[in-house]
């Protein structure tokens, strides 16, 4: 394998027994709490009890109570939005959003994405058309989207991967030039902004996360956000069966309410938001001068024109110039109590009902199963610290400083499942 000359800087100390050390190879655990992606921002406890208490003693704990109003006017404020229609999750809020525009027939979306925006459709009855990424951005490609259109497409679910937006103008464009309507799945991207607008004022809809997992959350929650009056109308009549009043009911809906108790997390969890970004924007840094240096890593940075809320530190893993690809590096730093994520692996198209409709997934999709391959998202957040950051990075390096050695042992002797 052929490595820079940085990385042999950085690891001129490495001891040559650095891979007899390592738990995989038989080495004790070490003493220490696992670093997980993906961990809570937690806001004041006390702050969020006492939102709840009053929920208590109001009894009111569901049906648009005045906190679920109150958390959907800190996201139209934050976001200078019209509407934000408050839901359970932000799956239900895809499938809202797709009833509400009446889609039907096929909806194009990425396969390399989350597989819950496919599912989404899918739930509803209609086809989810995957189209291919851009590998570089690992966007959904704008001429591939066009590609995939057909006589019975009625939308586009565009998602804004790792929180970072992408292509919306041409997207938009293919979008309107095709007369249809276009969606931006948003889930991880609250906080972020494409050419100064915030993500949220963008297609016809967008849909925030705010799972456990997103910057801001709400345990378990999510939002749509929209301009358009009729839309927001017709979304908050679905999310509550269809009713319009206490006994009268005008279309059909379901059920995809926030509960006050989400809503009280979220209202805290919102307050917090810029520090939370100011951290991760922190760690982030932190990382990149540490693996920018290391052959074989890419730290996977915002567009221009863009800003991020960097909830998602992802990496790039060269095999080719570190000598050890994704898979082992992830073997290495989960025995270590490093619990890193191959998202989104393997890609939609790979998992089921879409692989059985895909006759040949390695032709149409090169550029998801290349990015699905090579990509590792590291813990960051409000519970991650720069001795952490440090940690994580110094395995990597020295991983990649040894990665020959440790791929060559693993193939021999093997390692479990990642």
């Amino acid at each position: 394998m052929q490595k820079g000359s940085a990385d042999a800087t950085m690891t001129d100390n490495l001891s040559s027994g650095f891979a007899d050390g390592l738990v995989i190879f038989g080495a004790r655990p070490p003493a220490r709490e696992p670093l997980y992606v993906g961990r809570p921002n937690i806001p004041d406890i006390d702050q969020v009890l006492g939102r709840i208490r009053g929920a208590l003693e109001r009894r009111w704990l569901s049906n648009d109570g005045p906190m679920v109003r109150e958390f959907e006017a800190v996201v139209e404020a934050r976001l200078s939005v019209r509407h934000c229609v408050a839901v359970a999750n932000a799956t239900q809020g895809l499938g809202l959003v797709a009833r509400a525009l009446n889609w039907h027939g096929e909806v194009i979306v990425p396969a390399f994405t989350f597989v819950a925006t496919a599912h989404a459709m899918e739930w509803l009855g209609l086809r989810a058309v995957l189209c291919d990424i851009d590998p570089i951005t690992h966007q959904i490609d704008p001429s591939a989207v066009e590609a995939a259109i057909t006589p019975q497409t009625t939308g586009i679910l565009a998602a804004h991967t790792w929180g970072q937006p992408c292509n919306i103008d041409v997207l938009t464009e293919i979008a309107h030039r095709h007369e249809l309507d276009i969606v931006f799945d948003a889930a991880p991207a609250y906080g972020a902004t494409y050419g100064g607008r915030p993500i949220g004022t963008f297609g016809r809809a967008e849909v925030f996360s705010f799972h456990a997992t997103k910057i801001v959350n709400c345990g378990e929650g999510g939002a749509i956000v929209t301009d358009d009056d009729d839309l927001a109308a017709r979304l908050r009549l679905m999310r509550t069966f269809g009713f319009a009043d206490t006994d009268y009911v005008v279309s059909t809906g379901t059920n995809a309410k926030m509960s006050e108790l989400a809503a009280a997390m979220g209202i805290c969890s919102m307050e917090h938001l810029d520090r939370y970004i100011d951290v991760n924007r922190e760690n982030f840094a932190h990382y990149q001068r540490a693996l920018g240096v290391v052959a074989g890593i890419k730290v996977m940075d915002a567009s221009f024109g863009t800003t991020i809320n960097y909830n998602n530190v992802v990496l790039e893993v060269d095999f080719e110039r570190s000598g050890i690809d994704r898979d082992n590096l992830l073997r290495v730093l989960t025995a270590e109590g490093i619990l890193a994520r191959r998202y989104f692996w393997p890609g939609v198209h790979r998992m089921e009902p879409y692989r059985s409709r895909q006759p040949s997934p390695a032709e149409q999709f090169p550029a998801t199963d290349a990015v699905a391959r090579r990509v590792l998202s590291l813990p960051t957040g409000t519970s991650v610290q720069f001795a952490d950051v440090d940690r994580v990075s110094t395995l990597i390096a020295e991983a990649v400083a040894c990665g020959d050695e440790i791929t060559s042992r693993l193939a021999v002797h093997g390692a479990g499942n990642a």
